[in-house]
């Protein structure tokens, strides 16, 4: 008698949402997905060694319907619709790593990808009116770069409020790319900033009595330096009321009233002002050229020839970026800077020497902003309570977010932040120049060791 094995059992389909979008991630990446997918049912897809990307509700699907690619996956994560289980940094990188390893690539979705993924969606339930715009985004109206434009702009970012940055940043206030002279225990990050602060007053040859012009002074870290450490008369120009308010406080607290006067003025009023021609032994622009806007910035390097006197210098540190996302990309633009414009190194230079500079150095601060960022970072996460209890959890993922993506940035050399010296010489073409940079790097305090 023959018998006859029975059949195992049909292996069922998983038909968890997990699974029924991986062919759509699959479509989109040009390839598996570098992560581990969870969704709101618990379903997952992906490698297991991954980091999760932990997708909550079906309104995360419906962000990214109404608002494809970069913005709408940083709005998810914004509103906490998206979420990963581990360390933000370590996430993106280890997605990045995977992807290129991988050799995926995003290719732009065709219509028949938007129609397949808007079916599916709605096959999920997650098909439904646009989702509220989180209130951290920037909403500018107006002519580009015109003077009210820029002023909302600038206080989109800057105005948060003194209360944010006094936690954010160490006690310079200076929030830009310091200069890390050590690896040592104890050196943190305000001794990168008082060493970034001393190396541009070096550069700027400042001697006791001379006219420093700080464009874009920000919480005047350089201003109050240069006036406390070096005797310097400062004009301190910032469009930003919360910063000009805080810096005017510190200068009267400091018994700097006689060296430093602060205008709260756009920097194109400074042509305006009949004592500005000419006048200056040094001018300093620390990361305010990013906000000047591409068509502007002729006129804004004109502005810095004309204020310098015969032999003046100009000190110009700013960020650099290729040509296929000069404003930083669509999150940072919504979210932090809008209307930034960052160009290649070369290109900034070629202006400078384009309105009558020589430039004489330049210096790359690349491998500094990522420290610097990282304490930021640091910061974020351990005064994390803190910082939600000042300005709501979506505008403290913003900036996680925004410190995370900054710091890979600059790790991945897609951005670059540069110091730039130049000099306007004078009608015989002499510059008064030192011979060599030996003076600028000498340590402060000849005994330290730095």
């Amino acid at each position: 008698m023959t018998t006859t094995a029975p059949k195992p059992p049909a292996r069922r389909t998983p038909t968890g949402a997990a699974q029924r979008v991986e062919p759509l991630i699959e479509r989109f990446l040009g390839g598996p997905p570098p992560v581990r997918v969870r969704m709101w049912d618990g379903s997952e897809t992906g490698p297991g060694d991954a980091p999760t990307v932990h997708v909550r509700t079906r309104r995360a699907l419906r962000r990214l319907l109404w608002e494809p690619g970069e913005l709408g996956l940083a709005e998810a994560y914004i509103t906490g619709d998206i979420d990963l289980d581990t360390d933000l940094g370590d996430g993106l990188r280890a997605m990045r790593r995977a992807a290129r390893d991988r050799g995926l690539t995003v290719p732009a979705p065709a219509l028949a990808d938007r129609l397949r993924a808007a079916g599916l969606a709605l096959r999920l339930g997650a098909v439904g009116p646009r989702p509220p715009v989180p209130a951290a985004r920037a909403g500018l109206r107006g002519t580009l770069h015109s003077k009210a434009r820029d002023r909302a702009a600038i206080s989109h970012h800057y105005d948060l409020s003194n209360a944010f940055y006094t936690l954010l940043l160490d006690e310079t206030m200076a929030y830009s790319c310091g200069y890390w002279t050590s690896d040592a225990p104890g050196y943190g990050a305000a001794d990168a900033q008082r060493d970034k602060l001393e190396l541009i007053c070096r550069k700027l040859g400042l001697r006791p009595g001379a006219r420093l012009l700080d464009i874009g002074c920000g919480w005047g870290s350089l201003t109050l330096y240069a006036a406390e450490r070096h005797g310097v008369r400062v004009t301190a120009v910032t469009l930003a009321a919360e910063q000009a308010a805080y810096v005017r406080e510190q200068v009267t607290a400091r018994g700097l009233d006689d060296l430093v006067e602060v205008l709260n003025i756009d920097y194109r009023d400074i042509a305006g002002r009949p004592d500005s021609r000419g006048a200056y032994d040094a001018v300093s622009t620390i990361e305010m050229g990013e906000h000047v806007g591409d068509a502007e910035y002729p006129a804004f390097t004109a502005i810095l020839h004309d204020a310098l006197r015969p032999k003046g210098r100009a000190l110009v540190q700013q960020m650099s970026r290729g040509t296929t996302a000069p404003g930083g990309g669509a999150f940072i633009e919504s979210y932090i800077a809008p209307d930034m414009h960052m160009r290649p190194l070369g290109e900034t230079v070629a202006l400078l020497e384009g309105a009558g500079l020589e430039v004489r150095d330049v210096e790359s601060l690349r491998e500094h902003y990522v420290w610097t960022v990282e304490a930021w970072r640091r910061t974020l996460e351990e005064r994390w309570a803190e910082f939600v209890a000042l300005v709501g959890e979506e505008t403290a993922r913003v900036w996680r977010l925004y410190l995370v993506g900054g710091a890979l940035a600059f790790e991945e050399r897609r951005m670059g932040v540069d110091q730039i010296l130049s000099v306007r010489p004078d009608p015989v073409g002499s510059a008064a120049m030192p011979a060599t940079r030996r003076a600028w790097h000498v340590p402060a305090d000849p005994g330290a060791d730095r």
